[in-house]
């Protein structure tokens, strides 16, 4: 292995071990305080709020501008997702049918 490739491994592997020691740290520390309940609640709407921070921009900005339009593939598939997911309760299912709509729309809408 060269010494370029040797750095970029040690990088990789020292960039995980932060990522699990900051994460660790969390869970060991809030399992030992008692987090008021206003705090709990508040956390309970993190993952709703980022995982629309990474969908929405790409389903509403493709190539970089707002297209809230009926020729835009990924919104119309992402709001096909999102009733199947409510409807089913189904992660996987909401999955598979949003990616095979955003193939057949992308096959069959101009642009």
């Amino acid at each position: 292995m060269n010494p370029t490739a040797t750095v970029l491994c040690l990088i990789i592997v020292g960039m995980g071990v932060v990522t699990y020691a900051i994460r660790l740290s969390l869970i060991l520390l809030l399992g030992r305080l008692r987090v008021s309940p206003i705090v709990r609640q508040a956390l309970r709407f993190v993952p709703p709020a980022v995982l629309s921070a990474i969908v929405f921009p790409e389903l509403l900005l493709p190539g970089g501008t707002l297209m809230f339009s009926p020729g835009n593939a990924r919104l119309l598939a992402g709001l096909l997702a999102g009733v199947v997911a409510w409807r089913s309760k189904n992660v996987f299912l909401a999955i598979a049918v949003g990616m095979a709509a955003l193939w057949v729309l992308q096959a069959v809408l101009p642009g």
